[in-house]
């Protein structure tokens, strides 16, 4: 009995990844960070609020990405990594399919039912940005990974503009460029989060039928892509202190260069070779999470 309930347990906690998470409230500091920079005093229960609204699109998104993944066949042929390659609950497990799928459908419910409280309570014209997050939750496995393009730039909206701006408005009440500039540090640097992740598996993506940019131009050319977007969001932060949408606080986001240097630097030369580029894609996650956390810092000392 006891192993059944720890195995339940795991078929709702396992496709959740929680240990990625954390990069939810990296992303949602930097909009509680413009709306202080901006306003003053904000709200920190509609904070919090957003905060769990956030964390539970992220985790349906992955409970989708884990269910779709398992019934297209993807997860048997992945190359899995500790940075990579789904949880491996349902190849173990594939028993728990269901409990994924459920686990999945509730959080965008949850997602859903705060979005329209906040409809409610601030603006309507918070909708285009509720309802862009649905979608992309909902479609981007076993849609927009079938897209180079949209691939690409959809984790990236998600934890960038959706994230951040969201946050920002639900307690400021409207949109900001700071806001948007702010957000297009993890809209970058997510956007790669991703890429870089999906050098291990091309093979077993392509033959599922994805079209990620390290299928069609493989993955030296797209390492190339990757060190372009990662200073992409370095220039945001320097863009955004420049045009006075950001305080100057805010640079000490670029203390994290210098782990992106030699991260570019190796994810290049070691493209071709899965081995070799693990611990690369354990630099990219920090470099993921530090670097908005350090410019949230920055906002609130600003």
């Amino acid at each position: 009995m006891e192993d059944k309930n720890v195995n339940n347990l795991k078929g709702f906690t396992g496709p959740m990844r929680l240990p990625f998470v954390i990069l939810t409230p990296a992303c949602v500091l930097v909009g509680l960070g413009t709306a202080v920079w901006s306003i003053g005093e904000v709200n920190y229960f509609y904070f919090t609020l957003a905060l769990f609204g956030a964390l539970a699109a992220h985790i349906s998104v992955n409970a989708f990405n884990e269910y779709f993944d398992f019934k297209s066949g993807l997860d048997h042929r992945t190359h899995r990594t500790p940075f990579s390659g789904g949880s491996g609950t349902l190849p173990r497990s594939p028993e728990l399919e269901r409990q994924a799928l459920s686990v999945a459908l509730v959080t965008i419910i949850i997602t859903a039912l705060i979005g329209v409280y906040f409809l409610w309570v601030r603006s309507i014209s918070l909708l285009p940005l509720g309802a862009l997050g649905l979608l992309i939750i909902i479609a981007y496995t076993p849609r927009f990974t079938h897209n180079p393009v949209l691939c690409l730039i959809t984790p990236g909206l998600g934890f960038g503009p959706l994230m951040v701006m969201g946050t920002d408005f639900v307690l400021t009440g409207g949109y900001s460029w700071t806001s948007f500039i702010a957000s297009l540090i993890p809209f970058f640097l997510v956007n790669d989060l991703l890429l870089l992740n999906q050098f291990p598996d091309v093979e077993a993506d392509h033959s599922v039928g994805r079209r990620h940019f390290p299928i069609i131009l493989g993955r030296k050319v797209s390492s190339l892509i990757y060190g372009t977007i990662l200073l992409l969001a370095y220039l945001s932060i320097v863009l955004g202190v420049m045009l006075g949408y950001l305080p100057r606080t805010s640079l000490i986001g670029l203390l994290t260069m210098l782990i992106a240097v030699p991260v570019i630097i190796g994810a290049y030369r070691s493209a071709e070779s899965v081995e070799k580029l693990v611990p690369y894609l354990g630099l990219n996650v920090i470099i993921n999470i530090a670097t908005p956390v350090l410019v949230a810092i920055g906002l609130f000392l600003g």
